[in-house]
């Protein structure tokens, strides 16, 4: 029995995917790379590091761990400033109505995020303190598709995994949903993923009772 459901943030409840896009590609023509949307969808739902490792693959060039981390830290601050352009206005259609139908049934919500950004972006969107339980990539270790991230958010939401819905839209993320028993409704890209519980292109008129009753 579903008692919590656990929302991924980017793509999910507010999309940033332009501004992660524009940030990497900033930092790729620093470096003379040519960083194309192709390789920017292979950085979604991972790590800042291994987004990285993904834009050094097309260059011949080396560089030391100090390096990256500076490497890293430019492109955080180059997207930081471009988020100051976030509001209310920009959080994705059926987000909130998905979210509001899930407590009117007496769901807990959650927000697990692998990006350390979480906190910021929730303030910029008007939901610093909406949810139930926030778990993101400050808390963490391990990123997607490691559980680690949703298994906090049902620890601090004080419920098992087994009952747990993540909602998701990228493969990492039901990977991760999965590997920690929990149930993953796929969104949009990764709904075709086979590990996938439930589908939908969006949340938009999605309806959370509808799905439960699916998943029996």
């Amino acid at each position: 029995m579903i008692s919590a459901v656990i929302f991924d943030l980017d793509g999910v409840i507010v999309s940033t995917d332009e501004y992660h896009f524009q940030a990497w590609k900033e930092l790729a023509k620093e470096l003379g790379i040519d960083f194309s949307r192709e390789d920017n969808s292979r950085q979604r739902g991972v790590s800042r590091m291994e987004s990285l490792e993904v834009l050094l693959e097309k260059t011949e060039q080396t560089f030391s761990n100090d390096e990256k981390l500076a490497m890293a830290e430019k492109k955080n601050s180059i997207y930081r400033d471009l988020l100051d352009r976030l509001s209310p206005d920009q959080i994705l259609p059926g987000a909130l109505n998905f979210a509001e139908e899930s407590r009117k049934l007496g769901l807990k919500i959650a927000v697990g995020s692998s990006s350390r950004n979480t906190p910021f972006i929730l303030k910029k969107i008007g939901l610093s303190d909406y949810f139930d339980a926030v778990a993101d990539g400050n808390d963490i270790q391990r990123s997607k598709p490691d559980p680690q991230v949703f298994l906090i958010a049902a620890e601090r939401l004080a419920v098992r995994p087994a009952e747990c819905l993540v909602v998701e839209d990228a493969d990492a993320g039901v990977e991760a949903a999965k590997a920690g028993g929990m149930f993953a409704l796929a969104l949009g890209a990764a709904k075709g993923h086979p590990g996938a519980d439930l589908r939908a292109d969006s949340l938009e008129r999605l309806s959370i009772e509808k799905l439960l009753r699916e998943l029996g």
